[in-house]
Order: structure tokens, then sequence, then C-alpha cells
């Protein structure tokens, strides 16, 4: 019973009611597509599978238009519709799609009888495009006949059912499609979500027509990307649009536009023991979520049934990123400005607005005694973890940066790029000089500090099968570093939340926030089992543009937008735990984060006597 029980919950709690009774639903509905720029080419350009004419029959002619005035000699429903349709399907072997049928509503403005006698005759030497076995459905709309002369007509021609008529079965069989006006249920304006009364009653409409085992469409329904959003929800099959491209886009992009947790992961539990106190600070992890902004992180809190290692945070705060010579800055200039303090140009390295290199705060580190990691889980040369030791002007000088490295290398680092170290020979210099150098990930354990472990697969996607790099590689760094009694700093980045970004994918980008949570977690219990270790997590800009449209935050369902493949201008969040966090609160610029941290290491050691700028 208990199980009963659960699966019931389980049924009720599904975002989409009723049965859809045809795959692919949903489709796009192109309504009046005649007033379209291009008449069926623009939806069937976007494959919608549901296009609407409106037609008038004067004399022996049936003209589209949307009221009589409109009729003009050169707009007939066969030079804009029949004649379209037959070579579209002359060139993809007798089909217009090759997998699906496509359903052609025809609105009838005159009196039934005689504009459905013209119809079929102008159909029926067509019988392999628009017969029992074609490729086109036609539905009759507007001034339908009587339902008990449904049998009158030729048996191609389908009729446009009402919610709440009884048809015989015989009758049943001619309905195509039902359709309601939504005005008719509910006023709703397409803002936020119908009220409940509303939303019963609209779905029982849909539910009424898929217990027939038929499609169903609203007409006159609100035209936006959130109603669409809320139509697919209510369970319409055919959603109805005056904007074809936008819908297009949407409909096609609800691959890339959803994400459903498969599995959950446990959050830690913090003790907070540090975190608002003055105490020493021995130990500085400075996490990057690259492309992070609000919407990746609910998003991952989202996918994560409502609850992230992030969301343990108590003292939060906001960093501005334009770079010196963009509202938008890229990764490169986000980067330097926390290792070096400098707002730079956009696309450069670990150099000032002057292209003049910065000092890295990764010296003042090791003058300090601190053993140093820079970790990514992109290439190790990509900008990001290259700010941190190299000074280029370009981003792209990928050898350059490499070899950058042999005068800056660090205790450990972690990533993707072993190409541009042997490519250039730092690989071999850095062996002679008692580094141990991988490219194989499975060394990981057996390496000893001073190491670069660089291996494609770190550089992989966690949905191509990266796995734990990002927490294996801090338990490593952990476990080199945390008997180093002048302690440590640790930049890891997880790079690919902005892939994810980019790609305009939201699968990709959860999966990737999922996973950089992972390695927050690791690192608030080590930050509690020390006691003088700061972490700090934070972006160096948002990517896509996200906006989430949708989301359980029970199944862990994710549906997401993109108002860019690009990077944007928004703030970003700052997040700290341990000694000293409450000095990040507050809104500030990305330099800001620098001088925080190096006021830090200045105030803790007096081997740093070089002055703040």
């Amino acid at each position: 019973m208990k199980r009963l029980l659960f699966l019931i919950c389980c049924v009720a709690a599904l975002p989409v009611l009723g049965q859809q009774v045809n795959a692919p639903f949903p489709q796009g509905h192109s309504h009046n597509d005649y007033l379209q720029p291009a008449p069926f080419a623009l939806a069937y350009h976007e494959q919608f599978g549901s296009i609407e004419a409106d037609v008038f029959l004067i004399n022996d002619t049936l003209f589209v238009a949307h009221d009589k005035t409109q009729i003009n000699r050169a707009r007939t429903f066969d030079k804009l519709y029949l004649q379209p349709i037959l070579e579209t399907a002359a060139k993809n072997e007798g089909r217009v799609y090759r997998d699906k049928t496509l359903q052609l509503l025809v609105d009838l403005k005159t009196q039934g009888d005689p504009a459905l006698l013209a119809l079929s005759k102008l159909l029926a030497p067509y019988e392999a495009v628009f017969g029992k076995k074609g490729s086109v459905k036609v539905v009759v709309s507007g001034n339908v006949p009587a339902p008990e002369t449904f049998d009158r007509y030729p048996s191609f021609i389908f009729f446009d059912g009402r919610p709440g008529v009884k048809y015989t079965p015989e009758q049943l069989n001619r309905i195509g499609l039902i359709s309601q006006n939504f005005g008719s249920l509910s006023k709703w304006n397409g803002k936020g979500i119908p009220v409940e009364e509303d939303r019963i009653k609209l779905i029982a409409a849909v539910k009424e027509a898929h217990d027939q085992q038929k499609p169903f469409r609203f007409w006159a329904s609100p035209d936006n990307i959130n109603a669409w959003k809320q139509l697919v929800n209510l369970g319409a099959d055919y959603i109805n649009t005056d904007k074809v491209a936008a819908l297009g886009a949407f409909l096609n992009g609800r691959a890339k536009a959803e994400f459903r947790a498969q599995s959950f992961h446990e959050v830690y539990k913090p003790t907070y023991l540090n975190s608002d106190s003055k105490g020493t600070v021995k130990n500085i992890i400075l996490l990057i979520g690259d492309g992070m902004g609000l919407a990746q992180i609910h998003a991952g809190i989202t996918g994560n049934a409502g609850k992230l290692n992030l969301t343990q945070f108590l003292n939060i705060g906001f960093s501005k990123t334009a770079s010196s010579d963009n509202y938008i800055t890229d990764s490169a200039a986000g980067a330097t400005a926390f290792a070096t303090g400098k707002k730079t140009r956009n696309r450069a390295i670990g150099v000032d607005s002057n292209l003049v290199p910065a000092k890295s705060i990764i010296k003042d580190f090791q003058a300090a005694g601190k053993k140093v990691a820079l970790i990514s889980s992109g290439d190790i040369t990509d900008a990001t973890p290259a700010s941190f030791y190299a000074h280029r002007p370009e981003r792209s000088m990928q050898d350059s940066i490499a070899k950058d490295y042999l005068s800056n290398w660090v205790d450990i680092a972690i990533g993707g790029g072993m190409e541009h170290f042997e490519l250039t020979g730092v690989s071999k210099q850095l062996a002679v000089k008692g580094v141990n150098v991988s490219e194989k990930w499975g060394d990981l354990s057996s390496l000893k500090t001073p190491f670069l472990l660089l291996d494609p697969h770190n550089a992989k996607s966690i949905q191509n099968g990266r796995g734990s790099f990002l927490s294996d590689s801090f338990k490593k760094t952990i476990q080199e570093f945390k008997t180093h009694k002048p302690g440590f700093f640790m930049m890891a980045e997880g790079a690919q939340i902005d892939y994810g970004g980019h790609a305009n994918i939201v699968s990709y980008t959860v999966l990737e926030m999922l996973d950089f949570d992972k390695l927050v977690g690791e690192a608030l219990r080590f930050a509690d089992s020390n006691g003088q270790t700061l972490v700090i997590v934070t972006a160096d800009h948002e990517t896509g543009g996200l906006t989430l449209l949708d989301g359980n935050l029970k199944t862990g369902y994710v549906d997401g937008h993109f108002s860019t493949d690009d990077h944007t201008g928004v703030m970003v969040p700052v997040f700290a735990y341990g000694p000293h966090s409450l000095d990040f609160r507050g809104v500030y610029e990305n330099t800001e984060i620098y001088n925080k941290i190096r006021a830090l290491i200045s105030r803790f050691n007096n081997s740093i006597t070089t002055p703040l700028h």
C-alpha cells in the first residue's frame, strides 16, 4: 500500500498532466500563417507541426486572407500552400517531413459546404500527400459542418473538434484535433502562472482531448516564452503563436534547455566555529567557478533538490567584473584582477592595462614560505590559471604562457594542456629542475611535490567522463600540503561551467555546477578540520545570460534559457568561510579580492615587506 501511495504521489508531481497522444509533442502551430513574411516556408523551416490558413471561397477559388477586404488575387490557397507543399514533398521522397506529419489547419471563413467541396476537389488529385498514408493531415476549422454530416466528405478531410461535445465513435474518427479558446477558460496574461482555479479548468480541457486520444490546442493564448512553457506544462500538444521564429527557437532548443537530475549529492554541514573570527589565516583556498552567476548557482540548487554546499555560507559579497577596456570582462582580465590586483584589458594575462607585467600574488605566498597549487578542469595554460603565473598580452599565446611557467612554477599544477609544455620543451626543463612531470591522470596518487600533472582527461566535461577530478585533485593537494607549517594557497577552477554557458546547454552547465559544488564541500570540510583556513568562492564573470524558466526542487528538474553565447556584465557573488570571512562582505571591484587576500598575508607574515597598493 505504501508503495502504491508513493507511485501515485510521483505521478501527481509530474509537470505535464494528461497523456500526449502523438510524439513528438509539443509542436508549434503557426496561427494565421499567411500573415508571416514567408507563408509556409518560415514555419516549415522551424519544423512546426501545424500551419493555419484562413480561406474564403470566391466563385470557385479559395483565397487566403484574414477578412474579405484583404483578399488579393495573387494570394490563393493553391499558390501559398498547396504548391509549396507539393514541391517540398517532391524533393523529400513524397513527404513534407521525414519523421512526422504536418497538420494543415484550414479555417473556413465562408459557408462551410461549398468551401469544403472546393477544398476537397483541389486536394483530391494528391492522395499520396494528403491521403491516409500521406504526410499532411488536413483539418478543417471555422465553419465546420455538423458532426452528423462528417461522413459526406472525403476521408482525408478531418475536423477541428471542441471540448464538451459528445461525438459518436464514428464522428470522433473524423476529429483530427480538439481546440479551445484560451480566454473562455482563463484571463491569464502570460505572466507568472495561471491561478489554480483556471489551471484546473485548462488541464481538464486538455485531459478530455487526451482521454479521446486527440491532440489539443488552445487558440488566442498568451504568446511569449513564459506562456509557451506554461502551455507545455499544461499538456497542450500544439503551441499557438504568431511569433514563429521565436517559438521555433524555443521548441527546437528543448533538448539543450532542460536538465533532469539522476542523483543528488549530500551537502556538508559546516560548524561555523571560525566563520566570523579575526583569527590567524594560515591557508587560503580560492575556488573560481568560471562563468558562474546567480542563475547558474540556483540551477545547481534546483538540480540538487534544493541545496548546495554554496548555500551553507553565511558571509557573502558581490564582485563587479568589468575589465579596464570593456563593460563585460573575459576570463583573462577577470582572473588577472584576482591574481595581481590590476584591472587589465580583455584577453590580457597577468599584465596591467598598459600590458606591463604585474606581480602575481603567488609570489607573495611563496615569499611567506607557503606552498602553492593551481588546479583547473581546463588547460592549465588557459586564461584563469595562467593569470597566476604568466604575463602575456594575449591569452591565445598558450605556448608562450607555458614558457612563463618555467620561471614561475608552483608546487602543484593539475589540469590539461600538456601539449604546450611538450612542444616548447618546458616539460623537460621542469624535470631537470626537479619537478615531477606526468601526463597520466592515473599517476595522481603516486606523485610527490613538486609536480605537474596535465592529462587531456582532466579537461573533459562531466558529461564526457571527467569524473571526480576536482575533488580528487583537491584531496591530493591537501595530502601533500597539510603538514607544511607555513601553510598554503590553492586556486582551483571549475572551468567548464563557462563552457556550458558558451554552448547554451543547460545540462552541461548544471552538471559542471554540481561538480564544482562537491569541491566546495571538500574545502569547507577541510576548513573545519583545520581552523586556520579561509575558503573564498567566486566567479570571474557570468556566461550565457542564463535565466530559469521553470524547475522542480523535489525532482531536480531545471528549464533554462540563455540570452547570449558570451559573457555578461552582471555582478557575481563572493562566498567566504573561515577566519576573516567577514572581510568579504559588501559590493566591490574584483581587484578587491586580491587586496583583501594580500592584506591577510601581510598581517600574518612578517616576510611580506612590499607596500599594499
